[in-house]
């Protein structure tokens, strides 16, 4: 029997979306889980990654990839998608993974102070803090961040510092080496890139060629 496409869904990260998996190239089947705008704002993470599940049948054997906070997001699907293999580009497993800054975040609630536009309205801090390149890619981050709805950014952040963690998935993580928002990825990654935290366009060429070989390494059985 023919084996089934490899079956790819994408999960951008904190308010971007189809836009910086544009230089991927993939041989499969891809999709694009987008965002949801949140059912209250304080709506729990499981009970959303729920309803982000509905996209990818029960059933299918597939690859779940997640950036940075959609990485936090891939591994609550997983939870709920047995069948659902998980990389993690520029993202994390838990907190003890993240700055010191979040963790000061997690315990005071630091980040509910802060305006959740400070970003757009600091592009230049933003491009510092994602490692990103002028020209195209600083186009970029400041078209994603200029289209990051407030309330959804104010959401995500608070349910991303409080995160428990998935510490015991099984799963292939890539990572810049100069990612300055997750500087503690790297270590745990067993693809290490040259690059900031956008590295999903920075370094589009290698993830694809990373994600085709682990697809073919471990192909889809057919259902």
């Amino acid at each position: 029997m023919e084996a089934s496409p490899t079956i790819f869904y994408l999960i951008p990260g904190l308010g971007a979306d189809e836009r910086v998996f544009q230089f991927l190239r993939l041989r499969g089947e891809v999709h694009v889980l987008r965002w949801l705008p949140p059912q209250t704002p304080r709506e729990a993470l499981p009970h959303y990654a729920a309803r982000l599940a509905a996209a990818v049948p029960a059933a299918q054997a597939c690859w779940l990839v997640g950036v940075s906070f959609g990485g936090v997001l891939a591994l609550e699907v997983a939870q709920l998608r047995p069948l659902a293999r998980v990389v993690l580009v520029s993202s994390f497993a838990g907190p003890a993974e993240l700055p010191w800054a979040a963790g000061l975040a997690r315990a005071t609630g630091l980040h509910r102070l802060l305006p959740p536009q400070l970003l757009p309205r600091l592009p230049r801090l933003a491009q510092w803090f994602f490692g990103v390149k002028n020209g195209s890619e600083y186009q970029l981050l400041r078209q994603i961040l200029h289209d990051t709805a407030p309330d959804f950014t104010r959401w995500a952040i608070g349910q991303l510092v409080q995160w428990p963690g998935q510490l015991n998935a099984a799963v292939i993580r890539i990572h810049g080496t100069a990612d300055r928002l997750l500087p503690k990825g790297a270590t745990h990654s067993q693809y290490r890139l040259p690059g900031g935290h956008l590295i999903v366009v920075s370094r589009a060429a290698e993830i694809s060629r990373i994600l085709n070989q682990l697809a073919e390494a471990v192909p889809v059985e057919p259902t």
